[in-house]
C-alpha cells in the first residue's frame, strides 16, 4: 500500500517537481526506506501489542499472590518496555535521519558512477570516483557504528535492568514470606513468572534505536507524499477540439531564475512554425507550458481560445504530440516501445508510424525485427535510433498539434530528409511546433520565430 502511494505521488507530481531530484535518492527512498516502514508495521506494531497484553496479564497473576508484587512487575515491565527505549531514542538524537540522508547519497553516487563508467575509464577518473566513494562509505560506516555502538548499550541497559528487577522481586517476595504475609508459592512463583516474562518487553527496548531509522524513513516518504505537485490533473471541463495554440504575454521563471520573459508566439492550425534560439535562451520551457508540465509567472497559454488551465489534463494530453531531445526506452521490445504513444496500437499502426520516422527499414535489419529488446534505456541503440522511436511515437499517437524539441539532431541527412518530408505531408491536416538548431530541419517550416534570452528576437 505504502508504495502504491509512493509511486502515485511520483506520478501527481511528475514532471516538474521530480526535475530537480535525485533519481539516486528517489530509488533509496522507493526500497529501502520503504522496507523500513513494512518491518516497523509488521514486526513493531504487533509486538507492542503483545507486550502490553501479556505484560498486563502477569501483573494481574503476580499481584494475585500479594499487591505489591504486581506493582513491582508492572514498575519492571514499564522501565524496560517503555522508558529504556525513550531514552535510548533520545540519545539517539538525529542519527536516523543523518543515516537515512547518506544512505541516499550514497545509493544516488552508485547510481550515477554505473551510469558513467564509459566516461570514467575513458578519461581516467576511476581512482578520482573510488576515493570518493570509499569516503562517502566510510561516512556511512561511522554512523552505522555508532548506531551499532547504541544498539550494544541498549542491550546491556535492559539486561542490567532486568537482574536489578529480578533482584528486587526477589527480595520483596523473600521478606513477604518471611513475615508470613505469603506461602512459599507466593515466593516462588511471582519471582519465577516475572523471570520468564520479559521476553516481549525486551523486544520494544531493542526498538530504541532502530525506531530512529524508521521514523527518519517514514519522514522522507511521508514530505513526498505531502509534497504538492506543480500543476494538477484538470477534469469537469467541456471537450476542446484542437485549433490553434499561442502563447500571450507569458513569462516563467524557475528557482528565481527568470526563463521566459514576456513571450508572445502564435500557432496557426495546419502550420509549421519553427523555433531557434542558442541554448538556454527557453524553447525548451514554452515546449512544457504548451503541455502545462509547469505554471506561467504571468500571461496565458491557450489552445483553441482556452487556457489550458481551463481544459482537462487528458484532453490537452490527447491534442498534443511532445518528442523531448532525450527519448527514454524502456527495457522492452522495440514494438512495445513505440505502442507506449497508442496502447491499443495494431502492428499495421506501429509499422506505419516507423515509416513515417524512417525506422522501419532498420528494425527489418534485426534478427527479431519488431520484437527486438532495447536493453536498459536503450542502450543496444545509437543515438539516432533512440531518436527515430521517439519520432514514431509522436506519429503512432497522431495528436493535431505536434511539439518536436529538436527531432533530427542525431540523424543523418538522409534520415533527416525523409523525416522532413514526411512531417511536410502531415502538416497539411496538424500544427507543428518544431525546435531545432540545425538550419536544414527549419526549410519546411512556413514562418520561423528566433528565441533570445526568453523572448522573441
Amino acid at each position: 500500500i505504502i508504495r502504491d502511494l509512493v509511486f502515485q505521488a511520483l506520478r501527481r507530481l511528475c514532471p516538474a517537481k521530480l526535475e530537480g531530484k535525485d533519481k539516486g535518492d528517489l530509488i533509496s527512498l522507493i526500497t529501502s526506506d520503504v522496507e523500513l516502514l513494512e518491518v516497523f508495521y509488521a514486526h513493531t506494531i504487533s509486538p507492542i501489542c503483545i507486550a502490553a497484553l501479556t505484560s498486563g496479564i502477569m501483573c494481574l497473576y503476580i499481584g494475585s499472590f500479594h499487591w505489591s508484587l504486581g506493582v513491582l512487575a508492572l514498575i519492571a515491565f514499564l522501565c524496560v518496555g517503555v522508558a529504556l527505549p525513550i531514552v535510548i531514542s533520545k540519545r539517539s538524537g538525529t542519527l536516523g535521519d543523518e543515516l537515512r540522508a547518506q544512505s541516499g547519497e550514497l545509493a544516488a553516487y552508485m547510481l550515477e558512477n554505473i551510469r558513467s563508467l564509459n566516461e570514467t575509464i575513458q578519461y581516467g577518473c576511476k581512482e578520482q570516483r573510488l576515493t570518493s566513494m570509499n569516503q562517502k562509505t566510510d561516512a556511512l560506516s561511522k554512523r552505522q557504528g555508532i548506531l551499532n555502538r547504541l544498539t550494544g548499550t541498549n542491550v546491556a541497559l535492559a539486561n542490567t535492568l532486568i537482574l536489578l528487577f529480578d533482584i528486587a522481586m526477589l527480595v520483596l517476595s523473600g521478606s513477604l514470606y518471611v513475615n508470613g504475609v505469603v506461602g512459599f508459592d507466593g515466593f516462588l512463583v511471582p519471582l519465577i513468572a516475572l523471570m520468564s516474562s520479559f521476553g516481549p518487553v525486551i523486544a520494544l527496548a531493542n526498538l530504541g534505536t532502530t525506531l530512529q531509522s524508521t521514523v527518519a524513513a517514514a519522514s522522507r516518504v511521508l514530505a513526498l507524499l505531502d509534497e504538492t505537485p506543480e500543476t494538477e490533473d484538470i477534469t469537469g471541463k467541456s471537450t476542446v477540439a484542437f485549433s490553434g495554440a499561442k502563447l500571450c504575454d507569458v513569462s516563467f521563471s524557475y528557482d528565481g531564475k527568470s526563463v521566459l520573459d514576456h513571450l508572445s508566439i502564435s500557432f496557426p492550425h495546419n502550420q509549421i512554425i519553427g523555433v531557434v534560439g542558442k541554448s538556454g535562451c527557453g524553447k525548451s520551457t514554452m515546449m512544457k507550458l504548451l503541455m502545462r508540465f509547469w505554471k506561467t509567472s504571468s500571461g496565458s497559454v491557450d489552445i483553441s481560445g482556452t487556457s489550458v488551465e481551463k481544459i482537462n489534463t487528458t484532453n490537452l494530453r490527447d491534442m498534443e504530440s511532445y518528442m523531448t531531445q532525450d527519448t527514454h526506452l524502456f527495457m522492452d521490445t522495440i514494438a512495445n516501445n513505440i505502442r507506449i504513444a497508442k496502447r491499443s496500437a495494431s502492428d499495421e499502426e506501429v509499422i506505419a508510424a516507423c515509416k513515417k520516422a524512417a525506422l522501419h527499414d532498420f528494425i527489418m535489419t534485426l534478427p527479431n525485427g519488431y520484437e527486438t529488446q532495447v536493453g536498459e534505456l536503450g542502450e543496444t541503440l545509437s543515438g539516432g535510433e533512440r531518436q527515430r522511436i521517439g519520432l514514431a511515437r509522436a506519429f503512432l499517437h497522431n495528436a493535431p498539434f505536434m511539439l518536436l524539441d529538436e527531432p533530427t539532431s542525431n540523424l543523418d541527412s538522409l534520415n533527416e530528409a525523409i523525416i522532413l518530408r514526411t512531417l511536410h505531408e502531415e502538416a497539411q491536416d496538424k500544427t507543428i511546433a518544431l525546435v531545432s538548431h540545425r538550419k536544414s530541419t527549419m526549410r519546411i517550416a512556413g514562418t520561423v520565430i528566433s528565441m533570445d534570452s526568453g523572448r522573441v528576437s
